[in-house]
């Protein structure tokens, strides 16, 4: 077998000590930018080499700029963005619970029993760097009137009767707490509210960390007078608008200013501990005197070591368990509906409450404000407003009852689910209760006891009771609320709850409103002759030799190894062996803008999911068209197209774009403009379809369809519709207008299935991908696709291939409904410079900078040029730059023919002149294919002595080979690699198949074949007491660059004798290392894996391989505090096992962003000495 060489380095980031230093070896900031030489204008060469250019004067100005924010950083406040940290990718997992006395009853046992629960949940929250501060911890109670009358009495105030008044704590600073409390009671005053009086809370500062203790607060109490003849309501929603305002008015800059809760019925203690030390802090929680009716504690473990008491838990109406992975489309659709709300309780007030999202929150702080809103300004109860925004897998449920479909249905027609593994405790001093999110991937159990209690935790052993008193016992199941009414004094079961809501209102007489594509094409069928306005293309220019194709940058890849797959098999090809192409910013043959985009994956923090095991939970269907008012439920909110997948026909897009059906208007914006316009004129156009989507929307037009159909006629080009539509979508949010229009766009710009993603994730409603259609039709006509196929046929082979590649990419991230994935932007863009990403992409991470929107243009104006120019007959043929095999001539690959055969000479034959030649080829295919090829070595540094550097014989013995299994490459090559690494003391890694015990049992220590590096993934395949106990390190396999997010696969032919011995398992029957999350779904999992590895064998190094992405530093701390002692980061690049193209190429990052972001994260956090 030739040996291969991957260029897959895992960045191994050991855990040597760390230097006071904060700067990476690997630093690009955002100044750094890639930049194209000028276009040639002699028409004939058109490969434009990008470099890059490390601008020291800006690198300068924004150290300069960093420093300045780390001069004026706060006590209180967590580091800002700096490097490759930004604290946007922050994470948590987390340990919540709560009793109640469902009859109401106070009594003080609740608050100690809480501190039970709480403190049993310990190891559910995690240490910062002093091992003495907690991520946080908090107590949600109702609020204890005989405590706090007799503390206000000691200050000559009588409180009035509980209910007549609320309260609250909160978080101000020594210096400026007497100015913020005047300006609240001002504020207060304005509302028509009286301040009754401020007291300080008292609490005992030796009880929390060193870390706590430089950030702790002044904790101030506030109590607020209910006016006389005002109702319980109404009083409540005047305390809401009090505190919503005082949030966004009384912040400034060097003030802290945070308000934990104010409410009459509830109070909050929080802050940044373990959870024992919260009780021993508070003195008040102490006191006999503080009886409550329900306690709601919480534990956190926050990935990062910069927790803030702010973000401690419970929150003013939740605490929360898990991720919501879709935030970024959540916050943004929230203030998008900011045009078109009303509320008849708060009239004009509203627009005072706004942003609803309050800014710089954690994914459950977002929440909290979301759920808090939707309870106050609509007259949803708390439990109601819970299954809107976390709405159960009704779409594949047959079983369920068909109100509550109905129920579901018409929410999501309102809002769109905040997906993600979540369990989530809500109360709001009445209602106590909780839900689990659609796939049930946290944890919750609860018991009711004789005496009347109920106590819910995500963990059994928190709470000891004696089983004789024990009246109900069970857990939470997926998509199941559990729910108290201490008012009507009953426990209420998921389905008696549902029921009740979904009868609440008509939901099933009003769905009967909703429009689908039938009905159209049926109202439509009269009204317009079906002319075929689509003008057939001559026969020298249909299919392969339609010139479109190469405007729009398809290749013969493209058709062959993408298309043709999808119409004849339905599914997506196959690929292995990684992706060594270039980076889209350094290619030469003008990649289009989808390929600057990298997916995100969930890792560690968030479990991906199984889009084929877990079908059931996952949809495709989504409502199309203008949202109605959130806060007043009725039938409008259902006058929307349902569409049962993104994609749409050719002629269902025509019917769309003249649909006139119950008063429907479509506006199609055309994006193209005249090639002589040049790239002012590319520019134009898509400033133009801004303006004209605006205008659309301001004049009641229903639908936007953005179409590329004129690019080709008459000299004209067209702007790429990912520019249009990212632009288009970010102005109309902007603008408040995104609410009152669908977007369509018809494009031959997108064909795979990233693309289609991209699209949907920067804001598009339904795609028409017209030019693979109509390549298909061609194609068919010429015998290539069989010819009895029919156009109905080759639309739904397309969709189902589209559905099940996007079903893949969402389930990577944990996302199990399109509606949730749609404008929620999870990619991150590699070689984007930062204007195009304000303009087009705004809130993507771009983090190296990169190319403009200029030079963008310029490649699109040269497509022309080599489609339509001076027509030689070589044009008129396809290209094919090799961006999946290697082409001579085309785009260029790090593993390239020249050099694997000068490795192979220089072994076989110990040639040393062809070893000089593969380094040379090597060298220079990195430099034009990967980032680490664009740095170079600093010159003016004094050269070191070679006698201080360490001999090459001690280097190597550092040296890790990639983790490939016996079974991914044969047993000779595998055992090569052992032998090898054990002669030059460097160490082997089995990969995720196992070894035979004789390879590591008696073994000759010049021949030894046993891999120092044992890895242990999902499958555990081989994985045995022995196994563990022979091995230097352990390496716990999170994601591989290849495919994050998915499981490894090996087909049931390959699986040979030998291999199923290895394995432990049968010869002949298929291998899949389930995804991640049937293992390890949370970073508690993950701490509780590496104890148990360290416990199995004590003196093996733990590790833990991770991909690179943005937010991987973050993790990477995580892992740290979880105890690892050793992290791999993984490249985009690969590796040998079989994935999708899809996967292969657009998933995971470079390895390079990975390895120094993880570095600078570990050192801000006083982790990298771990």
């Amino acid at each position: 077998m030739a040996p291969t060489i991957t260029d897959n380095c895992e960045f191994e980031c050991a855990t040597v000590e760390a230097t006071t230093t904060t700067t990476s070896a690997i630093t690009i900031g955002d100044s750094d930018h890639f930049d194209s030489s000028a276009i040639g204008s002699s028409g004939d060469n058109f490969e434009e080499s990008n470099e890059l250019h490390l601008n020291g004067q800006q690198d300068q100005d924004v150290q300069e700029e960093e420093q300045q924010q780390q001069q004026q950083q706060m006590p209180w406040e967590a580091p800002g963005k700096q490097g490759l940290y930004d604290p946007q990718n922050e994470h948590e997992a987390c340990g919540v619970g709560f009793i109640v006395a469902i009859d109401g009853k106070r009594s003080h046992k609740i608050l100690r029993d809480a501190q039970t629960l709480s403190e049993r949940m310990n190891h559910r929250g995690a240490c910062a760097c002093d091992n003495d501060t907690g991520d946080g911890a908090g107590v949600l109670a109702s609020i204890p009137h005989g405590l706090y009358s007799k503390a206000l009495a000691k200050q000559g105030v009588t409180l009035p009767e509980l209910g007549d008044y609320a309260t609250g704590i909160f978080y101000l600073d020594e210096a400026q707490h007497a100015a913020a409390e005047k300006e609240f009671d001002d504020l207060a005053k304005s509302l028509g509210l009286e301040v009754i009086a401020w007291r300080t809370v008292p609490s005992n500062q030796s009880a929390i960390g060193v870390v706590a203790r430089k950030s702790e607060p002044l904790s101030r109490q506030v109590f607020v007078r209910r006016p006389a003849g005002s109702d319980e309501k109404a009083f409540e929603r005047q305390v809401f608008v009090l505190r919503k305002r005082a949030s966004h008015e009384l912040i400034k800059p060097g003030r802290r200013f945070y308000i934990c809760s104010l409410s009459d019925r509830t109070v909050v203690y929080k802050g940044l501990f373990t959870s024992d030390q919260l009780w021993d802090y508070y003195t008040d929680l102490k006191d006999p005197e503080f009886e409550t009716y329900l306690a709601l504690v919480h534990t956190r473990f926050s990935t990062n070591t910069f927790p803030s008491w702010e973000r401690a838990h419970p929150l003013r109406v939740l605490a929360h368990n898990g991720e919501i992975n879709t935030l970024r489309g959540n916050v943004n659709l929230m203030k998008a509906r900011e045009g078109v709300m009303q509320s008849d309780l708060f009239g004009d007030q509203l627009k005072k409450l706004y942003p609803v999202v309050e800014p710089n929150l954690s994914d459950s702080g977002s929440f909290d404000c979301v759920l808090e809103f939707l309870t106050m300004a609509s007259d949803r109860s708390l439990p109601e407003s819970v299954m809107t925004m976390v709405p159960e897998a009704w779409q594949n449920d047959k079983t369920m009852p068909q109100e509550k479909r109905d129920f579901y249905q018409w929410a999501a027609c309102v809002m769109e689910p905040w997906d993600g593994p979540a369990l989530i405790s809500f109360t709001d001093g009445r209602y106590i209760g909780a839900v689990l999110d659609r796939n049930g991937l946290r944890p919750s159990r609860f018991y009711v006891t004789k005496e009347n209690v109920l106590v819910m935790a995500s963990e059994v052993g928190v709470y000891d009771v004696d089983p004789s008193q024990v009246t109900l016992k069970s857990r939470l199941k997926p998509g199941r609320m559990l729910l108290v009414d201490t008012k009507e004094k009953k426990l209420i079961q998921d389905i008696e709850l549902k029921a009740k809501i979904a009868k609440s209102r008509p939901h099933s007489e009003w769905l009967q409103q909703k429009i689908t594509l039938d009905e159209i094409r049926n109202a439509n069928v009269l009204n317009t002759p079906p002319v075929d306005e689509l003008a057939k293309l001559p026969a020298s220019q249909r299919g392969i030799f339609d010139p479109r194709l190469s405007l729009f940058g398809y290749s013969t890849e493209t058709v062959n190894m993408l298309l043709i797959p999808m119409f004849k098999n339905k599914k997506e090809a196959l690929g292995s062996m990684g992706n060594d192409a270039p980076l889209a910013c350094l290619s030469n043959f003008q990649p289009i803008p989808y390929e600057y985009f990298k997916q995100l994956f969930a890792q560690v923090t968030n479990p991906p999911i199984d889009p084929f095991r877990e079908k059931v939970v996952m949809s495709m269907q989504c409502p199309l068209g203008p949202e109605a008012n959130l806060l007043q439920p009725s039938a409008q909110q259902v006058h929307r197209i349902w569409l049962t997948n993104p994609i749409l026909s050719i002629p269902d897009t025509q019917l769309l774009k003249r649909n006139t059906h119950r008063g429907w208007r479509t506006k199609v914006l055309d994006i193209t403009f005249q090639y002589n316009e040049g790239v002012q004129g590319y520019i134009d156009a898509i400033d133009r379809v801004c303006r004209e989507g605006y205008a659309a929307a301001q004049a009641g037009y229903q639908l936007l369809v953005i179409s590329d159909r004129g690019a080709g006629i008459d000299g004209k080009v067209a702007v790429s519709a990912l520019l249009a539509l990212g632009a288009l979508h970010h102005h109309l949010i902007e603008t408040l207008q995104r609410m009152k229009v669908g977007i369509v766009v018809e494009t031959a710009e997108a064909r795979e299935v990233h693309h289609i993603c991209v699209l949907l994730g920067y804001g598009a409603d339904a795609i028409c991908p017209y030019l693979a259609f109509e390549l298909a039709q061609a194609l068919r006509d010429d015998g290539v696709i069989a010819p009895e196929v029919n156009d109905k046929q080759i639309y739904a082979a397309y969709a189902q291939a589209i559905d099940t590649g996007i079903a893949k990419v969402m389930a990577k991230m944990g996302i199990s409904t399109l509606q949730s994935y749609k404008s929620a932007q999870i990619f991150e863009a590699v070689g984007l410079g930062s204007d195009l990403v304000a303009k087009c992409f705004r809130g993507t991470q771009s983090r190296i900078g990169g190319v403009t929107l200029e030079i963008l243009a310029k490649e699109g104006l040269q497509r022309y040029q080599l489609t339509y120019g001076k027509a030689t007959p070589d044009t008129r043929i396809l290209r094919n730059p090799g961006q999946y095999h290697w082409r001579h001539g085309g785009e260029a690959h790090i593993n390239e023919p020249s050099s694997i055969g000068s490795l192979q000479e220089a072994a076989v034959n110990k040639n040393l002149d062809a070893f000089e030649a593969f380094k040379k080829t090597t060298l220079d295919s990195v430099k034009k294919c990967a980032l680490r090829g664009q740095l170079e070595f600093v010159t003016d540094r004094q050269s070191i002595d070679i006698s201080e550097v360490e001999p090459a014989s001690e280097i190597v013995k550092r040296f890790a080979t990639g983790a490939m299994s016996f079974g991914s490459i044969s047993l000779e090559a595998h055992q090569t690699l052992s032998i090898t690494m054990n002669r030059i003391g460097g160490k082997s890694n089995t990969g995720e198949g196992g070894e035979d015990s004789d390879r590591y049992l008696n073994q000759d220590p010049n021949n030894s074949r046993r891999s120092a590096i044992k890895q242990v993934a999902s499958g555990r395949f081989g994985v045995t007491a022995s196994y563990l106990a022979n091995a230097d390190d352990l390496q716990i396999k999170m994601a591989q660059g290849a495919k994050p997010g998915e499981g490894g696969e090996l087909p049931g032919y390959k699986v040979t004798k030998d291999i199923a011995k290895t394995r432990k398992s049968v010869p002949g029957v298929g291998l899949i290392s389930p995804p991640p999350h049937h293992d390890i779904y949370s970073i508690e999992d993950l701490a509780e894996l590496i104890y148990d590895l360290k416990c199995s064998n004590p003196n093996a190094r733990i590790s833990v391989k991770l991909v690179s992405e943005v937010g991987v530093g973050v993790v990477a701390s995580g892992v740290a505090k979880g105890k690892a002692e050793h992290i791999v980061i993984s490249g985009h690049d690969g590796g040998t096992g079989a994935s999708s193209w899809t996967g292969i190429k657009n998933a995971g990052l470079p390895w390079e962003l990975g390895v120094a972001e993880t570095h600078q994260v570990l050192v801000l956090n006083n982790l990298r000495s771990r």
